[in-house]
């Protein structure tokens, strides 16, 4: 697999790793990189914090989901000289659907990544979660987003 399509492969395991409600995964994703928020002034590194975070703020069902799909589109990846690092600019949008919420989206916006590449292959170094547009959020997340 080309660098291209690997890290390609690592922005669609998080949005399917979020609608399977598997957060220790999100974490994994992330034990050598972080999460940063700037609009709420939050980081989170390392693959507990990660975790803590998605646990503290996703709601869940009986099923163990958070009962949404991800969609990430519009990815353009930039590997650096010597193919060591790379960038990634991406587009998010999350539709959900839940007893009381009929199918719609709840949120979208953009993810700014930042991978590094070792023996193991590429992994996440940062990813920063801008938000442009805010749908009904109340049966997604356990806070309230500053609007």
């Amino acid at each position: 697999m080309d660098d291209t399509r690997a890290i390609e492969h690592l922005l669609y395991r998080y949005a399917e790793h979020m609608d399977d409600g598997d957060f220790a995964a999100i974490g994994a994703l992330f034990a050598r990189g972080r999460i940063v928020a700037p609009a709420l002034g939050l980081a989170y590194e390392g693959a507990e914090a990660v975790r803590a975070l998605y646990e503290a703020s996703a709601r869940r069902y009986a099923d163990g989901t958070p009962r949404t799909q991800h969609l990430v589109s519009n990815v353009r990846v930039e590997i650096d000289a010597g193919a060591a690092g790379a960038r990634a600019r991406s587009r998010y949008t999350v539709f959900q659907a839940v007893e009381r919420l009929p199918l719609q989206a709840i949120i979208a916006g953009r993810y700014e990544d930042r991978f590094a590449r070792d023996a193991a292959g590429w992994h996440f170094v940062e990813r920063v979660l801008r938000t442009d547009l805010l749908g009904e959020l109340g049966h997604h997340l356990l806070y309230e987003l500053p609007r």
